[in-house]
């Protein structure tokens, strides 16, 4: 493991890495929200032969500390930085869950979506009324009930990331997609109820030179399918 410092908007940004293998070009893994690069390492560190592999932690995850407020983009241009840092273009980059919309505003020529995040699931109702609760006690001062409120994944974050976590998972990111211009391959969870199966057919009409591969599992279905995911990858990129 290697920690590389990127300076971004006046602040230092530490990035924890792991460079392993020895093919003749990049691939760049990305972990979801909440997870680090031992989840894609683990599963992805064995195959891909004609790659070497880059896994990093992002910002607030993992090894690479943070507590700023961050966006989407900021994400992505902290990583281009870290990238040009050590003189790496890679051939493809693949993401997980909120990777994935990180990886595709990087706007590779290869983009690999795994259970992608970027379009809105509707709330269910008890969700919502939770939220309408909390912002009706919140001008009151009740501030220890915070954590009564916030999703699980929330619990443990600093103010700064929880701001992150709040505008991530609302953002509209169809648009995004639209834009991108490679090639996209989207391998899906057909259980997934995090980013459902639906979600990922959007994706595929809004991305033109995209191919859907549903496959069996949930948000982390790739656990599973690491060596398919790989040989579809070999193949097409």
């Amino acid at each position: 493991m290697a920690v590389k410092e990127v300076k971004y908007r006046g602040n230092i940004y530490p990035i924890s890495y792991t460079i392993s293998g020895s093919g003749s070009r990049y691939i760049l893994f990305l972990h979801g929200w909440g997870s680090n690069k031992e989840i894609m390492s683990s599963s992805f560190s064995k195959y891909l032969s004609s790659f070497k592999h880059i896994y990093i932690d992002m910002p607030g995850f993992g090894n690479s500390t943070n507590s700023n407020f961050l966006t989407t983009n900021d994400y992505s241009n902290i990583i281009k930085i870290f990238l040009k840092e050590i003189k790496v273009e890679p051939t493809v980059i693949a993401g997980h869950s909120f990777g994935g919309k990180v990886a595709t505003l990087m706007k590779p020529i290869n983009l690999v979506l795994l259970s992608s995040a970027g379009i809105l699931v509707p709330k269910p109702f008890k969700v919502k009324a939770k939220i309408a609760l909390f912002k009706l006690l919140k001008p009151l001062g009740i501030a220890k009930l915070r954590k009564l409120f916030v999703a699980d994944d929330a619990k443990q974050m600093s103010s700064g990331m929880y701001e992150t976590f709040k505008y991530v998972v609302n953002e509209e990111f169809e648009d995004n997609f639209k834009e991108y211009s490679g090639k996209a391959l989207l391998f899906w969870g057909k259980s997934d109820t995090a980013t459902p199966l639906w979600t990922a057919e959007n994706i595929n009409k809004y991305i033109v030179n995209s191919k859907l591969y549903p496959l069996n599992g949930d948000h982390f279905f790739f656990i599973n399918h690491s060596k398919f995911i790989s040989e579809i990858i070999e193949k097409e990129s």
